[in-house]
C-alpha cells in the first residue's frame, strides 16, 4: 500500500490558479490510478480529476472540465492538480487517493480507493 500527502493547498482570489501535489510513499506507485476528491464541512466527498496507472487516460468532474488538469509523473511519485480560474465554490478540503489498478479506465468512486492523504485546504474569496 502507498502512504499519500498532499501540498499546495492555500487561499486565492477568484480567477487565481494553484497547483496541488500529492506525492507517494511506498512500492509501486506505478500500479495505482489516483483521483483527486473534495470536501466541504456537512458534504459528502466527490470526485473532482482523475488519472490512470499510466497517465495515459484522465477524467473530470463537470465542474473541473476546461479549468483543472491532472497529470502524474511516476518516476517521482507524484500526481499534480493545475487549477486555473478559480472560483468561490472550489473551496474546499482536498485529497488525493490511490487505488491498485492497471485499467485504462479512472475510477470516480471515492470507496472504491484505498489509500487518502490528510488533505489540503485550497479557500477561494470572491
Amino acid at each position: 500500500q502507498v502512504q499519500l500527502a498532499e501540498s499546495g493547498g492555500g487561499s486565492v482570489q477568484a480567477g487565481g490558479s494553484l497547483r496541488l501535489s500529492c506525492v507517494a510513499s511506498g512500492r509501486g506507485f506505478n500500479t495505482y490510478g489516483i483521483g483527486w476528491f473534495r470536501q466541504t464541512p456537512g458534504k459528502v466527498r466527490e470526485f473532482v480529476a482523475g488519472v490512470n496507472w499510466s497517465g495515459a487516460t484522465t477524467y473530470y468532474a463537470d465542474s473541473a472540465k476546461g479549468r483543472f488538469t491532472i497529470s502524474r509523473v511516476n518516476a517521482k511519485s507524484t500526481v499534480y492538480l493545475q487549477m486555473n480560474s478559480l472560483k468561490p465554490e472550489d473551496t474546499a478540503v482536498y485529497y488525493c487517493a490511490a487505488v491498485p489498478t492497471q485499467d485504462t479506465i479512472v475510477i470516480s468512486i471515492p470507496g472504491m480507493y484505498e489509500s487518502w492523504g490528510q488533505g489540503t485546504q485550497v479557500t477561494v474569496s470572491s
